[in-house]
């Protein structure tokens, strides 16, 4: 099915069409709740959640049209500011109807901005793709109150006024409890800004351990620091102290190592394997 792209930059353009080729795709679905399903699915085989370029000292822009240019090139995407800002410039290509929010995962108390959603209305009904929850959503769902199963995930949502809405994690299974969304609609500039707090140490959400995710249709995998982990389907959890198979599993999860040194991935695996230790010998007296 051949889909016209709707007016754009040329480069912009190009980027969608290159990405939608990383994804096997030759032409974009409509807009249509299956369409919609599709990609998410597809992105998210293709490209993992990670904080890499953070964990190495240089983060990426959030800016949208850069990330996308990324992905599209083979690149890494990073997490949720990264992931599901260059997919709303896709979706919009793609000619569907899709409207941002600000999230809130919970328990981190800074910044207050520390999730970006997208809302997309198809035929009068509201569905919520994301791509930046890491062990969380497969598939998009639409977003009325109720329990929600896919694999072997546990998920609820419940009102919280108008435009806005409350998720939560698998309370057994999730890597992180829930979080909020809010009917607000954060700017480049503001997503940017939040960004700059996550991404610098020594405080940044996501400067303190190396952390790389896949969902797919029966589970998740995960590795945080030198723990790499699988729930669901065949699950597993072992501390990879080799630095081959550390490395081995970055790549299995489909994270992009072009660009990143030998030296710098070896420093890395020890500065998460010094930490492992630290955490495993517990608080001192």
């Amino acid at each position: 099915m051949t889909v016209h792209l709707s007016p754009g930059s040329s480069r912009q353009s190009l980027s969608v069409t290159r990405y939608l080729s990383r994804l096997g795709l030759t032409a974009g679905p409509g807009p249509t709740a299956a369409g919609l399903a599709e990609l998410q699915r597809r992105h998210l085989d293709a490209v993992p959640y990670e904080n890499l370029a953070i964990m190495l000292g240089r983060p990426d822009s959030t800016d949208p049209a850069e990330t996308l240019e990324r992905i599209a090139a083979g690149g890494n995407a990073g997490y949720c500011f990264h992931h599901n800002g260059a997919f709303e410039l896709v979706l919009r290509a793609l000619g569907f109807a899709v409207e941002r929010r600000s999230g809130h995962v919970w328990g981190r108390a800074v910044p207050e901005l520390n999730h970006l959603v997208l809302l997309v209305t198809i035929d009068g009904r509201r569905w919520w793709p994301d791509l930046g929850l890491g062990d969380a959503l497969r598939d998009p769902v639409e977003v009325v109150p109720g329990e929600i199963r896919q694999g072997p995930f546990r998920y609820e949502i419940a009102e919280a006024g108008a435009g806005a809405w409350t998720f939560r994690h698998d309370p057994a299974a999730g890597s992180f409890p829930g979080l909020d969304v809010r009917a607000s609609r954060p700017a480049d500039a503001e997503v940017a800004a939040a960004h700059r707090v996550l991404s610098t140490p020594p405080d940044g959400r996501f400067t303190g351990v190396l952390v790389a995710m896949r969902r797919d249709d029966t589970g998740a995998e995960v590795l945080r620091g030198i723990q790499f982990r699988r729930t669901g389907e065949g699950a597993f959890s072992r501390d990879l102290a080799s630095y081959d198979e550390w490395r081995a599993a970055l790549e299995s999860l489909g994270v992009s190592l072009a660009g990143a040194g030998d030296a710098e991935l070896r420093s890395l695996h020890a500065r998460m394997l010094a930490l492992h230790a630290q955490r495993a010998a517990g608080p001192r007296a």
